[in-house]
């Protein structure tokens, strides 16, 4: 009888990676077919995922669906407020509870629209379409059809719903399928406490977006996990500023940050998103920086207050003005601005901005770039059976005076600039044949930068603990460690 297949585990280190050394990895984790059936069995079940935010679910008896891999759950919010989350499943015979056919990137003759999840309101139970079982909100069997032909030996703990783990986390809805997991405050470590001090959970909906993308989910999210290939993807950027980075990882997770090549651009004013743009009269050029990057990014990673209160700083300031005083001076001035319309801006310590860099990647499927009024955000799921596609998703997240926030929800749009704008066009278009690229005999593997791209490296250190070395990263070169 052949043996089980065993894995090496990753042969890398978070020193390792605080020393950047050089490493690479297999290219299974994003075209092999074994190694998506095996996630499905290792990494979704295993890991807390971010499902949607609070504010979808506002009222009691208000519920939803959310669908990973070949996983359904169901979360809703109780008469009490609290939330609870359930598999998509009846007990009897397997039917889901709530229909949910598989993402579609059209209309079909069952459906009108694409469709994204499922959701309703004012609901009391649920109950299985095939049989008529039936279950209260807590997930409690409230009625089975005949039951003493089972001679009275069905149990409440045989019949109730499997339950879910879930939590919430900055305005952010999570769940966890495995009951032994560790808490969603401690899952979000270091990385969880220093977006709390952004108050993300004041934020809200400016839009969102999805889309079924011709690559493999991990394809989708390295995308956005580095500011590394600005330079040769969004090329009209460089015009305004500076992209050169580095990125660090924080166990599970990773962060990003803008880093400078010239002293006189660092500035204790400049952290995160927040820098001076590139030209001799930094009054202008951080202006045409904070606009341009606002309206080829479809409106988002920045606000319109900023934009507006950066277009002030040629009439504002005198021409000798500085870098660091032109950063001071518009981060005021925008900050005064919102307070005039009711938007009161979270105070986050300077150590605070400085350690919380420019984006976020939480492991294993989410990326946040954030600032104190603005959220631009990613998430990627696999799509069915298949390595070579995912559901990409992309939503921004503003602070907005009350009353004012738009009514938003999930709008299908296909990956082009007209939907998304032209520097997410840019991005698709490189998306779609890195996952073709990689299968080429010709490849020898990914050398991610270790000093701009950690963020890429630590995701498949991260995913090597869970897939039991499927796919691990290891250390190459000179440098390599013997063990």
């Amino acid at each position: 009888m052949n043996k089980p297949e065993t894995f090496a585990p990753a042969n890398i280190t978070a020193q390792d990676m605080d020393e950047e050394r050089l490493v690479t990895y297999p290219t299974e984790a994003f075209l092999s077919k074994e190694y998506l059936d095996a996630e499905k069995q290792l990494l979704w079940p295993k890991i807390w995922q971010m499902v949607e935010r609070e504010s979808d679910l506002p009222n009691p008896g208000d519920w939803l669906t959310y669908n990973v891999a070949d996983e359904s759950v169901i979360i809703l919010r109780k008469e009490d407020g609290s939330l609870k989350a359930f598999h998509n499943v009846c007990p009897h015979r397997g039917r889901q509870l709530v229909s949910v056919p598989d993402f579609l990137p059209g209309p079909t003759s069952l459906h009108d629209r694409p469709v994204h999840d499922v959701r309703g309101s004012n609901r009391k139970n649920f109950i299985c379409g095939f049989h008529g079982w039936t279950f209260n909100l807590e997930g409690e069997n409230t009625y089975i059809l005949d039951p003493q032909d089972w001679g009275n030996t069905l149990t409440p703990e045989m019949t109730c719903l499997s339950e879910v783990q879930v939590d919430t986390w900055q305005g952010y809805i999570y769940i966890n399928m495995d009951p032994q997991a560790p808490s969603l405050k401690d899952w979000m470590g270091r990385a969880g406490e220093i977006l709390s001090h952004f108050d993300l959970a004041g934020m809200q909906y400016k839009w969102r977006q999805w889309a079924i993308y011709n690559c493999n989910w991990k394809t989708a999210i390295e995308a956005f996990l580095e500011p590394y290939h600005v330079a040769g993807t969004h090329t009209q950027l460089l015009a305004y500023g500076d992209y050169y980075a580095l990125s660090k990882q924080y166990g599970l997770h990773s962060v990003s940050s803008y880093d400078t090549r010239d002293a006189k651009f660092q500035m204790s004013e400049s952290a995160g998103t927040t820098r001076a743009g590139k030209g001799d009269d930094p009054r202008v050029s951080t202006y045409e920086l904070i606009r341009e990057n606002y309206e080829t990014v479809n409106f988002s990673a920045s606000t319109e207050t900023l934009v507006n209160a950066a277009s002030r700083l040629k009439d504002e300031l005198p021409e000798t003005a500085t870098p660091q005083e032109c950063i001071a001076h518009w981060i005021a001035s925008a900050k005064a601005d919102d307070a005039a319309r009711g938007v009161i801006w979270p105070e986050v310590p300077p150590e605070i901005k400085k350690e919380g860099g420019l984006a976020w990647g939480l492991f294993p499927n989410q990326n946040i770039l954030h600032g104190e009024t603005f959220a631009l955000c990613y998430r990627v799921r696999p799509y069915g059976d298949d390595p070579n596609k995912c559901v990409f998703e992309s939503y921004a997240l503003e602070r907005f005076a009350v009353g004012e926030a738009p009514e938003t929800e999930w709008v299908y749009a296909e990956p082009v600039g007209e939907k998304w704008g032209s520097v997410l066009a840019q991005d698709f278009s490189n998306m779609e044949f890195v996952q073709k690229g990689m299968k080429s005999s010709g490849f020898r593997g990914p050398l991610p930068n270790p000093h701009q791209e950690q963020k890429v490296i630590n995701l498949h250190r991260n995913l090597a603990e869970f897939m039991e070395g499927r796919g691990a990263p290891s250390l190459i070169g000179n440098r390599a460690r013997i063990d």
